[in-house]
């Protein structure tokens, strides 16, 4: 099994010789990377478990705050 050391040897070497479609694959693997790192992805439960909160919220079984309630609330709650 290669080391990460000599992986990346490779890859440079590898580079260095490649043509045109090749790097603009690369880049393209980079810019995907790059983007997922910026853009965590949310796991699907969270929004099964939001959908199962939301059906409660629509059939009346949890209590709604409006916007101004949620606000003094936090005002109140944190001496603001």
């Amino acid at each position: 099994m290669e080391s990460t050391v000599d992986i990346r040897k490779r890859i440079h070497e590898f580079i260095d010789i490649a043509d045109e479609r090749i790097l603009r694959i690369i880049n393209s693997i980079i810019d995907a990377e790059e983007e997922e790192e910026n853009y965590p992805a949310v796991p699907n439960w969270y929004y099964e478990k939001l959908e199962v909160e939301r059906e409660k919220h629509l059939k009346g079984e949890t209590k709604s705050y409006s916007w101004e309630e949620v606000k003094q609330r936090l005002m109140n709650d944190y001496d603001l």
